[in-house]
């Protein structure tokens, strides 16, 4: 998975909670009730601005809406608490991951790691090839960290500050760097998830890797297709201005590339399974100490001074990784760019988040996930309808609990036996989690892969969704496997 540390406690260990007293209708109903605000809110009220937050109000009144059906069934108030409780405890490291992303696209960007990143980058990557090499690089990077999270906050932040150089639409370019981040994410050993599919459904490790690539790859071809196409599309404003583009970015920044050691150490770390919550602290302090011999001026400036001493240094580097800081530019286009929020910037994300949990604890803890799934697993008795209901019930749930780890854990210990039954070896199952589970998390604005993504990258789930090319199309080829029977794998008999 993305992160590689949403949750603190084996996933595996989830109990369902199962309530025999709740009706389809009423565990349903709080969605219902969420979606239709949520819809208004974002369609009618504040637009992009909802995630500012009205819409983490709306979660909190969805869970209100679901504790009432929890009432309602003689489930106590207590015991719903403690679900909330355990939801919100899950997020701890998600959290802190967070703030120390924050940190470290602030120091990234005053040691001029981001906009020499950028500096490069325009002179290498062409407009016309920029999207699909876009999901290349990420794709690389995501295999050898095992993370579509760490993905996403180094190179994935400095691939929209060139494409935004470009005068490439930012949703097309995040779509691009996600779609990379997941791929690699879902076939890496090293990532979470791709453990946990097959543990869940009773497969091992590498034999789920090798099944899902029949999947995954042809999804990740015609990606790659819909972004060229896209590329060769795109009447770009930034490819004519490179080199006064180059200029003003050497006119603020020292570019050197010495500046990419931090990056790379970053990503040395991850893949020799440091925990990111340590690598990205090194990274971010690293960050601080390249800034200090590479921009001089600018963290004295930063710090409230016109020369460098110990304490404006101290104040330079703090500011940076706490608050928003900015850079002035003579290239409008490159202030945006130029201005990094620090750990404060991540607080809206984190607020979206905790809302989120609240209402995926009420829900788990009332007994409507279970009631879902179970009525999921009801509704279709072919090979096809086995495969439709695990992904409809994958998607649910990342609606709903806004977690993907219960995305995979739910519908793994209720579908399991059915897949068994059906003489389905179980890599099918393990396959079909992470083509709908793991990919699909991110596209929901408050599900924690999806607000994770969008705070890092500054690109809201809503703008960069359309173009997930293979998050959207990765549960449909799953699907479509299954209506055709193409590599259906199953039991063998002993």
């Amino acid at each position: 998975m993305e992160s590689q540390d949403i949750k603190p406690v084996d996933p595996r260990n989830e109990e369902l909670i199962e309530n025999k007293n709740l009706t389809l209708f009423e565990a349903i109903l709080p969605i219902i009730i969420l979606v239709g605000l949520l819809a208004f809110n974002v369609l009618y009220a504040f637009g992009d601005d909802a995630l500012s937050g009205s819409n983490q109000f709306i979660l909190l009144l969805g869970a209100a809406f679901a504790a009432i059906v929890g009432f309602r069934n003689k489930v106590s108030y207590q015991a719903m608490m403690e679900d909330v409780s355990k939801n919100v405890k899950s997020t701890s490291s998600a959290i802190i991951i967070l703030l120390l992303v924050g940190a470290l696209s602030g120091t990234w960007l005053l040691s001029g790691i981001i906009p020499t990143m950028v500096y490069y980058g325009l002179q290498i990557l062409h407009p016309t090839i920029f999207l699909p090499a876009c999901v290349v690089i990420c794709s690389v990077i995501s295999i050898a960290t095992g993370s579509s999270w760490t993905t996403s906050a180094t190179v994935g932040i400095a691939l929209i500050g060139i494409g935004s150089t470009l005068g490439m639409p930012i949703g097309m370019v995040a779509g691009a760097v996600i779609s990379g981040a997941y791929f690699g994410d879902k076939l890496s050993p090293l990532s979470d998830t791709t453990n946990l599919a097959p543990a869940m459904a009773g497969t091992d490790l590498f034999t789920h890797i090798r099944y899902m690539m029949l999947t995954t790859v042809p999804t990740l071809v015609v990606s790659l297709v819909l972004f060229i196409i896209l590329g060769l599309t795109q009447t770009t404003t930034g490819a004519n201005n490179n080199e006064a583009t180059l200029v003003a970015i050497k006119e603020t920044f020292t570019i050197s590339p010495w500046l990419f050691l931090v990056p790379i150490a970053v990503i040395i770390l991850i893949i020799k399974k440091t925990e990111p919550l340590i690598a990205l602290l090194i990274g971010t302090l690293l960050g601080g100490i390249f800034a200090l011999f590479f921009q001089p001026d600018l963290v004295a400036k930063i710090g409230g001074s016109t020369t460098l001493n110990l304490m404006s240094g101290y104040k330079g580097v703090m500011n940076a990784i706490t608050v928003q800081t900015n850079f002035e530019s003579s290239n409008e286009m490159l202030q945006e760019l130029f201005t990094a929020k620090g750990m404060q910037g991540m607080l809206g994300t984190i607020w979206l988040i905790l809302c989120a949990m609240v209402f995926g604890g009420v829900m788990e803890a009332i007994g409507a996930l279970t009631k879902i799934t179970e009525a999921l697993l009801k509704l279709f008795h072919t090979v096809f309808g086995l495969f439709a209901s695990t992904v409809a019930s994958c998607l649910a749930l990342n609606l709903t609990a806004s977690d993907q780890y219960l995305a995979i854990v739910v519908p793994g210990k209720m579908f399991a036996k059915a897949y068994e039954n059906k003489g389905l070896a179980p890599e099918n199952l393990s396959r079909t989690l992470e083509d709908s589970g793991t990919v699909t998390s991110v596209l929901v604005p408050w599900n924690t892969c999806g607000a994770y993504h969008s705070g890092v990258l500054g690109v809201s789930t809503l703008s960069y969704a359309p173009y997930a090319f293979f998050n959207i199309i990765s549960p449909f080829m799953t699907l479509l496997f299954a209506a055709f029977r193409i590599k259906i794998k199953q039991l063998s008999i002993k």
